[in-house]
């Protein structure tokens, strides 16, 4: 029996900007008469890449570009990457909701979709009647939807409005009630797109825990979109990047956030070189982090000593004057804490290469971005890089007695611990 639940081959999806169709009778016309002969479309040779920020020279554009990837059974897949990246169109095609130009898709078991606030729902219709429309949409009994109807309504918290037009509910309590639906209703496939961020933190809360129960507990398979990475992170074990329609990255979650964050400063790897920077009288040439005795190949986890290291030149007479200052953030650009070497070890005149020591099972696993500041004076950043490159520290799978896993926060200091109890 076959473990695959999607398999998507070469989809790409061809949009003419600011019109449908070519755009004239006589290219219509030509494309159908291709089309009856099972030929190519001959104006998909024509577009641009999906660059939402520049103007290009083309009418048409690529809003994806030859996708492929498979997803098992049971798998839980974060889809990201930046708005226009093209992950609603993906998931608008594995939905059904719209065809691609070229490619094919398949999909084993049945599917629910809730990409947008309102998504299959009728506004004239009680979210009652709505609940029953939708289970038969998934092709379900009666019987088996009045079987649900009372764990999809304790979940969506709306019973006072069940049997009001869903036109009268607000934004938030539609979205409870579709994912409701949506999470109960047994579907194999479940694919959530950006549309839980209306909900309020603790039904957020809620659905993320839900939808970890459905994949983990019930075998099913879950595609989540999402600009929340501290979610992405915590659900999916798998993740696909998007970029300007095409797939920059296929692989774990935390590389993949980590590349997301990072930019174009992010790499997957422990050395992270940057072109040189000059500010008067400081030279930038180098940063680089790895972990302390170890190839430089070796992943950054848990249980190694981090040696962040800076390559800088300083020329003035006076190098007293200048001093390094990182900003610590974690995967949702919190600044979690600051440090500096003001005050343990100065900068030279000449060549510098500053060395900050960070202690063995100091971070949990996670994405984390550092910002650089080097200082004139003690007030004046020269060089002021925001999150000049992003890191990620995995897990060694520690033991914990009964409890594996991530322990909750971002760092774990070791403090010194004295039993002051006299013996009797």
């Amino acid at each position: 029996m076959s473990q695959l639940a999607v398999k998507v081959e070469e989809i790409s999806k061809l949009y003419r900007l600011g019109k449908v169709g070519t755009g004239t009778l006589k290219n219509d016309l030509n494309r159908f008469w291709y089309k009856v002969r099972g030929k190519e479309d001959p104006y998909l040779k024509i577009g641009q890449t999906n660059d939402r920020s520049k103007k290009g020279d083309s009418d048409f554009a690529w809003a994806l570009k030859d996708i492929s990837f498979e997803v098992n059974k049971g798998e839980v897949i974060g889809i990201i990457g930046r708005n226009g990246a093209g992950k609603s169109t993906l998931l608008k095609i594995m939905s059904k909701i719209t065809s691609p130009t070229t490619g094919k898709i398949n999909i084993n078991g049945r599917i629910c979709s809730l990409l947008e606030v309102g998504t299959g729902f009728h506004p004239e219709l009680t979210g009652r009647e709505n609940v029953f429309m939708n289970g038969a949409i998934l092709g379900m009994r009666k019987w088996e939807i009045q079987k649900k109807f009372d764990e999809i309504l304790d979940f969506a918290g709306v019973e006072a409005y069940i049997d009001t037009p869903v036109k009268r509910y607000s934004s938030g309590m539609i979205v409870r009630l579709g994912f409701a639906v949506a999470a109960h209703l047994e579907p194999e496939i479940l694919i959530v797109d950006e549309v839980l961020a209306v909900g309020d933190a603790e039904f957020q809360k809620k659905c993320l825990g839900r939808m970890k129960d459905i994949s983990k507990n019930d075998g099913r398979t879950v595609l989540f979109v999402s600009h929340n990475m501290a979610a992405v992170k915590s659900l999916c074990n798998k993740g696909i990047l998007l970029k300007n329609g095409l797939i920059e990255h296929i692989g774990g979650a935390s590389d993949c956030i980590n590349l997301y964050l990072g930019g174009e400063n992010a790499t997957t790897s422990n050395a992270k070189q940057f072109n040189i920077e000059k500010e008067g009288q400081v030279k930038l040439n180098q940063i680089s982090i790895k972990g302390t005795g170890v190839p430089e190949s070796e992943p950054l986890s848990e249980d190694l000593a981090l040696e962040l290291t800076t390559d800088i030149d300083v020329i003035d007479d006076d190098p007293s004057r200048y001093h390094l200052s990182y900003h610590l953030n974690n995967e949702l650009g919190e600044t979690m804490f600051s440090f500096t070497n003001k005050g343990k070890s100065n900068l030279e005149k000449g060549n510098n290469k500053m060395t900050c020591y960070f202690p063995k099972n100091f971070f949990q696993s996670g994405s984390y971005s550092l910002n650089l500041l080097v200082v004139q004076d003690g007030r004046r950043p020269l060089i002021n890089r925001k999150e000049m490159f992003t890191f990620t520290i995995v897990d060694r799978a520690r033991d914990f007695g009964v409890y594996m896993g991530r322990e909750p926060g971002f760092i774990r200091p070791q403090f010194e611990w004295v039993n002051h109890t006299s013996v009797q």
